[in-house]
């Protein structure tokens, strides 16, 4: 019995270490998010669903403006099925490296950290806000490349279970 529990252990011990924004702080490209999004980025995407299996793709349309608190981000999205959501982003910076922000379909405030390239961030997305019982929790990870582009990876959880997954690649727009 007592082999069996340390081997339990053992193998527990052995499963996925959660990444730390602050590991990556030494390498460059320097990822600013306010920076990234002040202008014209488009993105086109794919989500998945919890097995991995594609079931549709997204495009977002973002134009951000530099204000007195940060960045007010418009974000336009486009889901494969014809589907569009109009997101509307106010995102400020707190301390060096450290940011928040608000948006209309967001329920309370999202917290970030960027550091080197990355920048991760959690935030409660209000599918349908008439009904609190939709909501799913956003976790992103976004690396800045060399070229300034970023690719985006969000696990979409409820109740700690991921329902799904969505890889996206954003870019400034011609």
């Amino acid at each position: 019995m007592w082999a069996c529990l340390l081997m339990t252990l053992l193998v527990a011990g052995c499963g996925d270490r959660p990444m730390k924004v602050a590991g990556f702080g030494a390498t460059a490209p320097a990822f600013d998010p306010v920076a990234f999004w002040t202008g014209h980025v488009t993105s086109w995407g794919v989500v998945e669903d919890r097995g991995g299996a594609p079931t549709e793709t997204i495009a977002t349309d973002c134009v951000g403006t530099p204000d007195a608190q940060g960045l007010h981000l418009m974000q336009t999205l486009r889901e494969g099925d014809g589907t569009v959501r109009h997101r509307d982003w106010r995102l400020r910076r707190t301390s060096a490296g450290h940011f928040v922000a608000n948006a209309n379909d967001m329920v309370g405030t999202a917290a970030g950290v960027a550091a080197g390239p990355v920048f991760h961030w959690n935030w409660v997305w209000a599918v349908s806000p008439a009904n609190p019982l939709k909501n799913v929790t956003m976790h992103q990870w976004m690396y800045l490349m060399a070229d300034g582009s970023v690719v985006n990876r969000t696990v979409i959880t409820k109740l700690g279970i991921t329902v799904a997954q969505v890889t996206e690649h954003f870019s400034r727009a011609p």
